[in-house]
């Protein structure tokens, strides 16, 4: 196996990651620049009232996107098990 084969396979690791990790990551930044916006306009400066709403909008994202992260895991793996089983 030579370096162009390696860089493949780190890029389709490093893409897979993304598309695993990103969704959950960008829903909690919305919803924490959507309280923040919330606290600024309301005054309200309560430092756990971001942890509620961010910790129950991941958790129902990752309920959402599990089967999305499921199969893009499992196809990242497939294709890393045929090159392991083709030999390199």
């Amino acid at each position: 196996m030579g370096g162009p084969e390696l860089v493949e396979i780190a890029r389709d690791g490093i893409v897979t990651f993304f598309k695993v990790g990103m969704p959950v990551m960008v829903i909690g930044l919305l919803v924490g620049v959507l309280i923040s916006l919330f606290q600024a306009l309301t005054q309200i400066q309560e430092q756990t009232l971001v942890y509620v709403p961010k910790v129950a909008a991941i958790f129902g994202s990752l309920l959402l996107l599990l089967p999305f992260m499921a199969d893009a895991m499992a196809t990242y793996m497939t294709r890393i098990a045929e090159r392991i089983a083709a030999g390199g």
